[in-house]
C-alpha cells in the first residue's frame, strides 16, 4: 500500500510560479511511474504530467508545454511539479498519483492517489 501526500499548493497570480511536492511511502518508489492531476469545480479530473520510474520519459498535456515541468528524486521518495508562467485556467486541486505498471495519462491505471492540494491563481 502506497500513501502519497501533496504539498506546495497555494494562491498565486498570474504569470508567477509554484512546486508541487509528493512524498511517497509504504511502498518501493522507484517501482512507480508517477503521475499528476488536476481537477477544477465542476470539471473531470484530467491528466496534466506523468515521469517513468527512472525519469528518463515524460509526458504533458498540451496546454502545460513549456510551462510546467515533472521530475522524481528517487532517493527521496518525491516527484515534482514545477509550474511556471501560471494562468486562472490552472487553478485546480492537484493531485499525485502511482502505477506501478504503465506509464499513463488515463487515471484508471493509476492505483493510487493523493488527497490533492489546492492551487488558485489569480488574474
Amino acid at each position: 500500500q502506497v500513501q502519497l501526500v501533496e504539498s506546495g499548493g497555494g494562491l498565486v497570480q498570474a504569470g508567477g510560479s509554484l512546486r508541487l511536492s509528493c512524498a511517497a511511502s509504504g511502498g518501493i518508489f522507484s517501482s512507480y511511474a508517477m503521475g499528476w492531476f488536476r481537477q477544477a469545480p465542476g470539471k473531470e479530473r484530467e491528466f496534466v504530467a506523468a515521469i517513468s520510474w527512472r525519469g528518463g520519459r515524460t509526458y504533458y498535456v498540451d496546454s502545460v508545454k513549456g510551462r510546467f515541468t515533472i521530475s522524481r528524486d528517487n532517493a527521496k521518495n518525491t516527484v515534482y511539479l514545477q509550474m511556471n508562467s501560471l494562468k486562472p485556467e490552472d487553478t485546480a486541486v492537484y493531485y499525485c498519483a502511482a502505477d506501478r505498471d504503465r506509464l499513463t495519462t488515463f487515471k484508471i491505471s493509476y492505483e493510487y492517489w493523493g488527497q490533492g492540494t489546492q492551487v488558485t491563481v489569480s488574474s
